[in-house]
């Protein structure tokens, strides 16, 4: 823009940095913060088993959502699913490294 030009009025409302929220609580935080909570409480060798009816969402967009957040935590979970679960477990570390 030259000096010349006068700037076109703000479309969108302004406001402090200080004051603008951090953070994201996305539509799935609380199925997700409960399964993080289950999944921190398995014992080896077992598996949260879901019942897809209680899913707020799809049980792919939960399986996205909750492998974003694990990935965060460094947290590595297998997941699968039938027809009326949503099976989520630890991966063994063994398998994940050719048993070694």
């Amino acid at each position: 823009m030259s000096t010349n030009e006068t700037p076109s009025p703000m479309k969108f409302d302004s406001m402090l940095q200080a004051d603008v929220p951090k953070g994201r609580d996305g539509k799935h935080k609380k199925i997700v913060s409960q399964l993080l909570s289950d999944i921190d409480q398995l014992q080896p060798g077992t598996a949260l088993k879901v019942p897809l009816a209680e899913l707020p969402d799809t049980k792919e967009n939960i399986r996205s959502a909750l492998s974003r957040a694990t990935k965060q935590k460094g947290i590595d979970v297998a997941t699968s699913s039938d027809d009326e679960f949503l099976y989520v477990w630890v991966a063994d570390e063994k398998l994940t490294h050719n048993g070694s």
